[in-house]
């Protein structure tokens, strides 16, 4: 009676350990998959073009799209460098856009013309601090916003002649299509290694990035 309740528990035993091994084995391979998914699909989320913030070695990427003449982009831009420096090194910011209102691919263009005068992050910088001047409530007033552009030390006859130029039609017409693929219907829009932020707010985008910062550098 012994034995057969001893082979019974070995019997049990043999089973747990192999469905554990099933389990992992299933898991592993799941997220080899994944893995394998997010980088078939990356460039949905980042491309040649894209302007990058951060160190290229981190191992934790956001992902957001954006557009200058956008109010909550502007307010949640000091927001994210605050988290950029409580994590110094780990986290690569990369900026799309997705100019969803009227008029408002004008400013992507003025942005990408101030890139070719090298002056990019100085001017989205300078367009968030004025934007309550050119862009309140999305009342667009660009006339405002030449008057302002040399602050960032821009040639600004020079930003005319070169925002409409093919190469930022292209990424402009690139970045919206990735932003309708990724289903991103209002901005700022956020993915952290490719998750999006489901429920928009600062604490959960703050949770959603420890989150990955966590898993990444196993804290």
């Amino acid at each position: 009676m012994k034995l057969k309740y001893a082979l019974l528990a070995l019997s049990s035993l043999a089973l747990f350990f192999a469905f554990m091994f099933a389990s992992s084995y299933y898991k592993d391979k799941k997220a080899e998959k994944l893995s394998f998914m997010a980088q078939d699909n990356i460039s949905t989320f980042i491309r040649y073009h894209s302007q990058t913030i951060g160190n290229d070695d981190a191992k934790v990427i956001i992902v957001e799209f954006m557009d200058p003449a956008c109010e909550t982009c502007a307010a949640f831009a000091p927001f994210i460098k605050q988290i950029m420096a409580a994590h110094p090194g780990k986290i690569k910011l990369v900026l799309r856009y997705a100019p969803l209102h009227d008029g408002a691919d004008n400013f992507v263009r003025i942005l990408e013309a101030a890139r070719m005068q090298g002056k990019y992050w100085e001017t989205l910088d300078m367009m968030f601090k004025t934007q309550s001047i050119w862009a309140s409530h999305h009342d667009y007033r660009p006339e405002r916003l030449w008057q302002i552009l040399p602050r960032a030390g821009l040639d600004v006859e020079q930003i005319k002649n070169d925002m409409y130029h093919p190469e930022i039609t292209k990424i402009l017409e690139q970045d919206i299509a990735d932003s309708k693929t990724l289903q991103v219907h209002k901005t700022p829009g956020y993915f952290v290694n490719g998750r999006p932020l489901a429920v928009f707010g600062y604490r959960q985008l703050q949770e959603l990035i420890q989150s990955e910062i966590m898993v990444q550098y196993s804290l």
